[in-house]
């Protein structure tokens, strides 16, 4: 579905990946990972997981892209949320991280977390900071891929869907 970003009028597709965005999907992904801001994909990972992507498309072009990863019953991540630099702050990448918040209550998933170095980002569409304690140890899995493993200055942000069954 075609849809402009109110601030800046930027004519943009959000949609589930398909096979053939896989290629673009890793390139901007692993351009970001080059930089140290995300940890990269192989073409192996991107496909085995395709189906927990978004993409954003502007002009037929993909600029953006986000994943979110079931991790147990009731907990999923968002991961690999990339814009293309020249139209990041303009809500794409806000549109791709609600894409996957959908995904996740359709699901009927009870919470979602994010590792980031982006906390404010995160603040503005409703995640809050979290102890990095509380997650699952199995969420660090991919940590020791991690250039910046062990000194790593990411924080933990949860995002409450639905409420906890003791709430």
């Amino acid at each position: 579905m075609k849809k402009q970003t109110p601030a800046t009028k930027v004519s943009h597709t959000i949609r589930k990946a398909r096979l053939q965005d896989v290629k673009s999907m890793q390139g901007l992904i692993n351009q970001f990972a080059r930089e140290g801001s995300m940890l990269s994909r192989s073409l192996s990972e991107m496909y085995d997981n395709i189906r927990d992507f978004h993409v954003c498309e502007v002009d037929g072009r993909l600029v953006g892209v986000s994943a979110l990863h079931v991790v147990w019953e009731d907990l999923a991540e968002i991961k690999s949320l990339a814009v293309v630099p020249n139209l990041q702050g303009q809500g794409l990448g806000s549109l791709l991280a609600r894409a996957s918040l959908d995904d996740a209550k359709e699901m009927r998933v009870r919470q979602v977390f994010t590792l980031t170095d982006k906390e404010g980002f995160f603040e503005k569409i409703g995640f809050h900071l979290v102890d990095k304690s509380i997650l699952p140890q199995k969420v660090w899995g991919e940590c020791i891929k991690c250039v910046k493993f062990p000194d790593c200055n990411e924080v933990a942000m949860v995002y409450d869907i639905y409420p906890s069954p003791a709430e």
